[in-house]
């Protein structure tokens, strides 16, 4: 069985409609959170998260906060634009979100996956870069008790393999941070023999996204940096 993993949505439309469109109709969808956030349509991004029905969706570190108001630890455009949506989601978009978890277990065609947005030690807010030595993959699995790891937050692509397990994130769909503007998304495919893990970037009306941010009245950092993939 073949499963897109997404995250890192970020209220950008138009890089999730991009994405979806690469997605073969009746394929799983795994969100691994921080649908809102950054830019400037969360209600329209939540509503088409609705509509795809993920077998799972996480909540994001920007989705808690959105739900919360706790800005602590955000810095300050991150903290403006999560200002600026809780005062702009409608009341179904607010349930949504709250109803979320930052982790979940499942077993998928006979193989337990762990999702987090951030890590097993830390489910909302702790950041995993591909800068992993072996010992630190080995751990990070071990401590998630699956054979498969994804996670999320870091909105940069990771694949590691450790003796027949796998650790892997898909990337961000709404703000890269790699140098690549690309929308980013995974696929996981699951089966006796292996697992396997392959990235996908897709071209998107990043100017579009950013022009909408500028538009909102959110900081220009946001729009600008999405042409950068930074």
């Amino acid at each position: 069985m073949r499963y897109a993993v997404i995250s890192d949505i970020h209220s950008n439309l138009e890089a999730l409609q991009a994405v979806i469109a690469e997605i073969p109709s009746g394929t799983p969808i795994l969100c691994l959170g921080d649908i809102v956030g950054y830019g400037a349509q969360p209600n329209e991004v939540i509503e088409t998260i609705q509509s795809l029905r993920p077998v799972v969706t996480l909540m994001g570190n920007h989705d808690y906060a959105v739900v919360t108001g706790d800005v602590g630890g955000f810095s300050t455009n991150a903290a403006s634009a999560i200002i600026w949506t809780r005062e702009r989601v409608n009341a179904e978009s607010m349930r949504f979100l709250s109803e979320l978890h930052p982790e979940a277990k499942l077993e998928l065609d006979n193989t337990s996956v762990a999702l987090y947005h951030a890590s097993p030690w830390d489910s909302l807010f702790e950041y995993i870069y591909p800068d992993l030595n072996d010992e630190e993959v080995e751990s990070l699995i071990d401590e998630s008790k699956s054979r498969v790891v994804l996670l999320g937050h870091t909105h940069i692509p990771m694949r590691f393999s450790a003796k027949g397990n796998m650790l892997a994130n898909p990337g961000s769909v709404g703000q890269p941070r790699d140098g690549n503007p690309n929308a980013s998304i995974g696929f996981l495919t699951l089966s006796a023999e292996k697992c396997d893990f392959e990235h996908k970037r897709v071209k998107y009306e990043v100017g579009l996204a950013a022009n909408k941010i500028r538009q909102a009245g959110l900081p220009l950092f946001l729009a600008t940096r999405l042409h950068e993939g930074m």
